[in-house]
């Protein structure tokens, strides 16, 4: 769907880091986790492109305007980057964004009596919110949150209320556990039994070490990529990823945007 968007909040988390919230056809109540709006950042040619944001939540709240019924919403996650982000930080309750949504592939929620591992690097926590909020109601999960400073930990009560056992890791050690986040979570993983699946999504690196962790293991992951897109719907190939089958011989590429972002770790080529 196409539509305009009333933005109804936007605040800053953390130094440099937003959360958004903006009405939504009710449609869009079915949206999966996992998937992705793209954003239009204003009614001009600079910024031309529109930006892609995972959907952090999708809900309904009672409509301020009497009579109305509830109103669906939908939330993103942000960090300011760059000009078009540098936008949307200034926008207040009552603007309006054109969007996109929903596109992509979401994540596939498994068997309910698993444990469900979810970690996350940074913005990278973005889609895991929604997909805890669904995940919790049928398995148990645990939340592994990992960035460089405590200023990069992001959302931690908000995923505590939903009864998520959370546990942090930052690499200066301002926060949690010192280190990398994926020690942390493959400890656990090495410690515990029982099946699992692993939900992850951060910056490659992180991911790269996360899907290293799902082979050694034998425990199924899912991945969900981030990717500068232009079109957001597979038409201008600008964010393609090598499958597990690519050569030089035989190329093997993926859109992120229609094919992904979810994806399994083993549909991936990571070295």
């Amino acid at each position: 769907m196409q539509f305009k968007a009333m933005i109804i909040s936007n605040h800053e988390v953390s130094p440099g880091y937003f959360r958004m919230r903006m009405s939504a056809p009710p449609e869009l109540a079915d949206a999966r986790p996992g998937q992705f709006i793209m954003v239009r950042v204003r009614d001009a040619i600079d910024p031309l492109l529109r930006r892609p944001f995972g959907i952090f939540d999708v809900g309904t709240v009672a409509s301020e305007f009497s009579g109305c019924g509830p109103q669906t919403y939908v939330e993103m996650l942000y960090k300011v980057v760059g000009k078009g982000t540098e936008t949307l930080s200034t926008y207040h309750h009552g603007d309006h964004v054109d969007l996109l949504a929903p596109l992509g592939t979401g994540f596939d929620l498994g068997d309910p009596d698993e444990e469900k591992i979810l970690v996350g690097g940074g913005i990278g926590i973005a889609p895991l919110y929604y997909l805890a909020k669904k995940l919790v109601e049928r398995s148990r999960v645990r939340f592994f949150l990992g960035g460089r400073t405590r200023d990069d930990i992001l959302c931690v009560t908000e995923f505590e209320r939903l009864g998520v056992e959370t546990y942090v890791a930052t690499d200066d050690g301002t926060l949690g556990d010192r280190g990398f986040v994926t020690d942390v979570m493959e400890r656990h993983i090495r410690g515990a039994a029982g099946k699992r699946t692993i939900y992850a999504c951060g910056p490659m690196p992180m991911l790269q070490a996360v899907a290293g962790i799902a082979e050694r293991t034998g425990v199924p992951c899912q991945v969900s990529l981030e990717a500068y897109m232009a079109c957001g719907m597979g038409a201008c190939l600008g964010c393609v990823v090598k499958g597990k089958e690519h050569s030089d011989e035989s190329p093997d590429y993926r859109c992120v945007c229609k094919d992904g972002p979810v994806f399994a770790f083993d549909q991936l080529k990571w070295v």
